[in-house]
């Protein structure tokens, strides 16, 4: 495994452990770091074969075109990276409108899915988030 790979990974089970500590807190950075498991560990995913994006929305565009529409990776687990990529913009950036608290939780549910699919991607690298 490439040393950015296993970094990316690294930083995906920080941001989730960070979102399940955080969420009763603040759901808006429980939110932005379920966002960043998913985001990191995507990366990782896609580091492997040494691929990397300079921005966001690369990251998202690859994971419906390559993952989702080239390698049958679940339609939902692509509507829940966007729905994370959502709830991150209203965390970080949402002004008066915030993240509420049930949907920071259902952000980390789905965060620790699309790891977790990562994972099961590639069980000879990556291990398994722990459980919540």
């Amino acid at each position: 495994m490439s040393a950015l790979a296993a970094d990316l990974w690294s930083r995906s089970l920080d941001a989730l452990r960070v979102a399940r500590r955080v969420v009763s807190l603040s759901p808006d950075s429980a939110a932005a770091s379920a966002y960043y498991a998913a985001f990191y560990a995507v990366s990782a995913h896609f580091a492997l074969s040494g691929r990397t994006f300079r921005k966001h929305a690369a990251v998202e565009a690859a994971f419906h075109r390559d993952l989702v529409k080239k390698e049958g990776w679940p339609t939902h687990l692509g509507s829940a990276y966007s729905h994370l990529t959502q709830l991150r913009e209203v965390g970080h950036y949402g002004g008066t409108k915030h993240v509420p608290p049930d949907e920071a939780g259902s952000a980390i549910n789905l965060a620790t899915d699309i790891v977790r699919a990562v994972a099961e991607a590639h069980p000879d690298v990556f291990t398994d988030p722990p459980p919540a």
